[in-house]
């Protein structure tokens, strides 16, 4: 063993989520090391082909949102990205990676150490020692903070962390939709394969696969138009096409979790077979002889993906647990997660079961509606284990509710979050577990993110900051519903602010104050103004406070809309920044 390497953040894994996670770290100043065990960053988004991306188009903010804005850079336009049905963004696997190394080498503190494998984990004072082998050389690595951002949580399981796999039990989540009993049973994950057209006339058949049957593959076009329909799914600029079809195509069933790297080797071989034989289908039994794999995407002997797309994995046991119920009705909920929140997501609950041999006795999980919704902080931090911060898809979440945590812009955005928690943690000298919720928060607002699911009120609106404080103190709450494939949560800021909703609001943060000239209907400005000088007689607001707000057409006798009140409860109380609060949202006075 040689070499010993100090540095503030130690990131396991170059996905979705590590790779943000180095950027907001390196951004915020932390000395980072990055180590992924394969040739290339981004995971599910790359290495595992997963080129379409599921979810918030209309809440692209972030590093999420940057590296939308670069692929459509990359291709022209935000329509070029439009090539197939299935996501408004979908690109080339090649391309992503591309971008996400362009996005990492732009700071000088990220070091960055492909086809390097974590060996083992040891804390120190507070701390740890990493052991990490690149090229057969294996050197030690001492970092204050530590995040596992790998595919399956193996960071998680070695440093001891607690956790789940497969379906919980109803009495344990709460969820009336979760089975009665818990069981070990996880989602299909997909072999890949990018598909390039070679013209007329070419035959790109691959060879017929062992074991090869027709009848695995034969409904594969059922609820769709047409064979045509069904491949355009997935349809990728460059004529380029992704296979990853759920329906009779080629999803795999295995659970490899807990299973050696030898035994892991061994189903992905299956998968990958199972793959072959639906490109072999596609071909010879759909026609599509010109459509081969495609040369000129992966690294890999036989052009298949790098990895396997893993829709689940490890959940750690973290300072909080979320499940399907505080996405449904994150208001309603004894603990307030929804002040916690760090990331967005507006897909349904999608699990992928068809390949399990006994499906039809699971529950029916299929887009499970719930409205949009924020992640809390501390499903990222276990228990049981200090500086230890856990992103990609083993976070603290539900069984159910892992069906819409695992798309890649809430993933993406986990790992900015877990960056900016690791460096805040690393500059201060404090355990992860001290950083303030509000702190977090404010970073991921400062660099362009959402805390709040509020569709209305974009990144680029001047007011975007105010509303979405003010919605993560719950002062004034949005309204959320399901709209099929795209969920929303809405903060109607132009609707007129009741009183009997901010009295209700503002009773959690100002319990002694007098709100007895407030009326449950409409409230004017001048009520509003007359309410914060009776919890602070320093405050002053006429029209030149109104307008440096950025507000508009002052006039104490007007009814106030939700979105002037969000600002001037923002620029005057700062209830946001004025009270703490715990990971469970609890005010701490």
């Amino acid at each position: 063993m040689i070499g010993r390497t100090k540095v503030d953040v130690l990131i396991v894994g170059g996905g979705a989520s590590g790779t943000t996670a180095a950027i907001a770290a390196g951004r915020a100043g932390a000395k980072v090391l990055l180590v992924e065990q394969g040739p290339w960053l981004g995971g599910m988004l790359t290495s595992a082909g997963v080129s379409a991306i599921d979810g918030n188009y209309r809440m692209r903010s972030g590093l999420f949102g940057a590296f939308c804005d670069s692929l459509a850079s990359h291709y022209g336009s935000y329509n070029a990205l439009m090539t197939g049905w299935v996501s408004n963004i979908q690109f080339e696997p090649s391309a992503g990676q591309s971008i996400l190394r362009n996005m990492v080498g732009r700071y000088a503190d990220i070091s960055l150490s492909l086809d390097t494998k974590a060996v083992s984990f040891k804390r120190q004072g507070n701390g740890w020692i990493v052991t990490i082998e690149k090229n057969g050389v294996r050197s030690r690595v001492f970092s204050k903070v530590l995040i596992d951002a790998t595919e399956l949580g193996d960071v998680a399981a070695a440093c001891g962390v607690n956790y789940d796999i497969g379906m919980d039990s109803r009495s344990v989540t709460g969820e009336s939709n979760a089975p009665k009993k818990a069981n070990g049973i996880i989602q299909d994950l997909t072999y890949v394969a990018i598909l390039k057209d070679y013209g007329p006339g070419a035959d790109k058949t691959v060879c017929k696969p062992e074991g090869y049957d027709a009848s695995l593959y034969e409904g594969c076009c059922n609820g769709v138009k047409d064979k045509e329909t069904m491949l355009s799914y997935g349809k990728l600029p460059n004529g380029k096409y992704m296979i990853n079809w759920p329906a009779h195509g080629n999803d795999f069933y295995s659970n490899m979790i807990e299973l050696t790297q030898e035994g892991r080797a061994a189903e992905i071989e299956k998968a990958k077979n199972v793959t072959l034989g639906f490109v072999y289908y596609i071909q010879k039994e759909l026609g599509f002889r010109n459509l081969g794999l495609a040369d000129d995407e992966f690294p890999t002997s036989d052009h298949l993906a790098l990895i396997p797309y893993h829709r689940e994995s490890r959940r750690i046991h973290g300072m909080v647990r979320f499940t399907v119920d505080y996405a449904s009705n994150p208001f309603d909920q004894e603990m307030k997660l929804y002040r916690t929140g760090i990331a967005v997501g507006d897909y349904p609950v999608d699990h992928h079961h068809g390949r399990y041999p006994a499906y039809q006795n699971l529950p029916d999980l299929h887009f499970y509606p719930i409205p949009s919704f924020n992640l809390p902080l501390g499903c990222l931090i276990p228990k049981d284990a200090d500086n230890l911060i856990v992103a990609e898809k083993s976070i603290s979440v539900s069984n159910l509710m892992n069906g819409a945590t695992r798309l890649q812009p809430v993933v993406m955005q986990l790992g900015e979050a877990a960056g900016i928690m690791a460096a805040l943690s690393s500059k201060q000298g404090k355990k992860v577990s001290e950083i303030g919720v509000r702190e977090v928060q404010s970073e991921i607002l400062a660099y362009g993110g959402y805390i709040m699911p509020y569709l209305d009120i974009p990144v680029t609106d001047p007011h975007f900051k105010s509303v979405q404080r003010i919605g993560a103190t719950g002062i004034l709450k949005g309204i959320g519903r399901s709209a099929g494939w795209s969920n929303e949560t809405r903060f109607n800021p132009d609707s007129e602010a009741l009183g009997g909703e901010l009295i209700e609001g503002m009773k959690d943060y100002y319990p002694d104050e007098d709100y007895s000239a407030i009326g449950a209907g409409p409230l004017t400005i001048g009520q509003a103004i007359g309410m914060i000088r009776n919890i602070d007689s320093s405050i002053a607001v006429g029209a030149s406070e109104w307008s440096a707000f950025g507000l508009e057409g002052y006039d104490p006798a007007r009814n106030i809309k939700r979105g002037e009140l969000a600002v001037l409860l923002d620029n005057t109380l700062d209830p946001f920044h004025s009270f703490k609060i715990g990971f469970d949202g609890r005010l701490m006075r």
